[in-house]
């Protein structure tokens, strides 16, 4: 029996009554509690040390920001009254709305804005390029602070606003001023759900508990903007990481919201008159393979082009999506399909599974046998099944695999660490981009290329970050489609990482929970449950 046919048969036990029992029926629990399956478990909890599309979910539950990107992408003042700018473009001023307030009770004061933007500052690619043209960042009064520029940033509202890890978070000073590379250990937060620290248990559940103190803004909710209006009391994250005990879950009403079914289940949960499916976020996700550029033998850029060009993009996306094709696309370069900016400047070779090719070039760029340590985490579906062709893919192409099979958690972790893979490092890991993230280069920290400052992997490809630079200073629409061309070409040559392809994903709820949304990640504000 293969995986697919097992999964399917396990799954639909769910509808037959026969899945074992995890907690209390959907006709017991309390309407005001949200039973919910994340991606992943929660194994750490620091917004800003790390960059987990899971992580960056929980927080902003917790966390609130200054500003929020919409469903249009513009950001839009979220604990800002209101803003000012000087005519040259250096100094701007932010007044904080009133009675903002912290789970502890505390006012949100400008000094704690000032230490929660530091640290986010010191770790995110857009806060890196706004502290080197920093002149001051500093309080005026409880509610008013200033930043000063050396040069205008036009996009400063955008950075504090976006909604990729890791996102401008305001946080206690006490707990903001934590080292920005050691993780906090406090989770006393701004937002509309307080954090049930007493009742997490990583590996099975995380909880979040309605904050009555927090003022919600009077616009209507849309994405990370507006008004963030919490219509059930507790939140509970049952950590579920195997998609049959899942998809028999959701069947039986023991959980409310499943973030991300895999395709295989996606017609059994179907026929279930008592659930929706649909499509999550119609932005997609691109799939990443990530090398890193500073250890053998990915540190030699002819041996990155042998892994663009021997691996096969279908391959991937087979093992994710299974046979709709209507749910990914081969994808020839970095950027999100259907968006203003998409390219395939350079990609021509990406993805087309010429192993013949890919081991002459291996050969010529002399790899000595090298192991690659591969760390997969088996807890998703999606890093676990790219990870598994990877291993088939590298040894085809001759190279040795160390398979470091391992949690997404772990993973977290590790992808850290710059040590020698034999001393913990690491060669390669799987992951995913939301195509939100990947519109353009100021809301991309995967794409960048500025060594040590750069993602996980920490490539150092100037022609890459030149191509960035002439983005930003871009005049005209016409002139930053040209500058991402030579982005796009540039990442490929110098394999920044490797795109496996483009796809959807879905996501599935109870039909007795509504104002479930589409988007990046999953909007709890606005849902309610019958």
């Amino acid at each position: 029996m293969d995986r697919r046919t097992f999964l399917k048969g396990s799954a639909a036990l769910g509808a037959a009554g026969m899945a074992p029992q995890f907690a209390a029926p959907a006709l017991a629990q309390p309407s005001k509690v949200l039973r919910f399956v994340p991606q992943a478990n929660l194994a750490n909890f620091d917004p800003i040390w790390g960059t987990q599309y899971v992580v960056r979910n929980a927080a902003a539950l917790v966390w609130d920001m200054l500003y929020g990107v919409d469903a249009q992408l513009k950001p839009q003042r979220q604990m800002v009254e209101s803003e000012e700018v000087s005519a040259d473009g250096l100094t701007w001023t932010f007044r904080l709305r009133p009675g903002l307030k912290f789970h502890d009770g505390e006012p949100v004061l400008s000094k704690d804005v000032v230490a929660s933007l530091t640290r986010w500052s010191a770790r995110d690619p857009m806060g890196i390029m706004i502290r080197a043209i920093q002149a001051e960042l500093a309080p005026v009064d409880d509610r008013t602070f200033r930043w000063q520029l050396k040069k205008p940033f036009p996009k400063l509202l955008l950075a504090l606003g976006k909604n990729n890890a890791p996102c401008a978070f305001i946080m206690p000073e006490r707990i903001a001023k934590t080292d920005p590379f050691t993780q906090i250990t406090e989770y006393v937060g701004s937002g509309p759900m307080k954090f049930a620290r007493a009742e997490w248990v990583p590996g099975a559940r995380a909880v979040f508990e309605k904050f009555s103190e927090y003022k919600p803004r009077d616009e209507p909710s849309s994405w990370l903007a507006g008004g963030k209006r919490m219509l059930v009391d507790r939140v509970e994250w049952i950590i579920m990481p195997d998609p049959a005990t899942a998809s028999a879950a959701l069947q039986n009403g023991e959980v409310d919201w499943w973030e991300n079914p895999i395709p295989d289940l996606v017609p059994l949960l179907r026929k279930n008159a008592n659930i929706n499916v649909d499509i999550a976020d119609p932005l997609g996700n691109i799939g990443s393979f990530r090398m890193n550029h500073l250890h053998p033998p990915f540190d030699n850029p002819k041996i990155r082009q042998a892994v663009l060009m021997g691996m096969n993009q279908e391959d991937y996306m087979r093992s994710l999506i299974g046979d709709d094709d209507k749910l990914w696309k081969p994808l020839p370069g970095f950027f999100t399909p259907g968006t203003p900016l998409y390219s395939e400047a350079g990609g021509q070779n990406i993805g087309k599974g010429d192993i013949a090719a890919a081991k002459k070039l291996l050969a010529e760029a002399g790899y000595k046998g090298e192991p690659v340590v591969c760390v997969v985490a088996q807890d998703q579906s999606i890093t676990k099944n790219m990870g598994d062709v990877t291993a088939d893919l590298l040894k085809q192409m001759g190279m040795k695999v160390d398979f470091v099979a391992t949690d997404w958690g772990t993973v977290g972790t590790r992808r850290a660490s710059k040590a020698p893979p034999s001393q913990g490092g690491w060669n390669m890991f799987h992951t995913w981009h939301a195509g939100a993230d990947c519109i353009n280069p100021a809301v991309y920290p995967a794409i960048r290329a500025n060594g040590d400052k750069a993602w996980f992997g920490w490539p150092d490809l100037p022609p890459v970050e030149a191509g960035i630079t002439e983005w930003f200073d871009a005049a005209d629409p016409a002139a930053e489609k040209a500058a991402i061309d030579k982005v796009n070409a540039a990442a490929v040559a110098g394999g920044v990482y490797v795109p496996t392809g483009y796809f959807l994903g879905y996501q599935a709820w109870r039909k007795n929970v509504t104002g479930v949304g589409k988007g990046p990640l999953p909007f709890t504000w606005g849902v309610s449950k019958a």
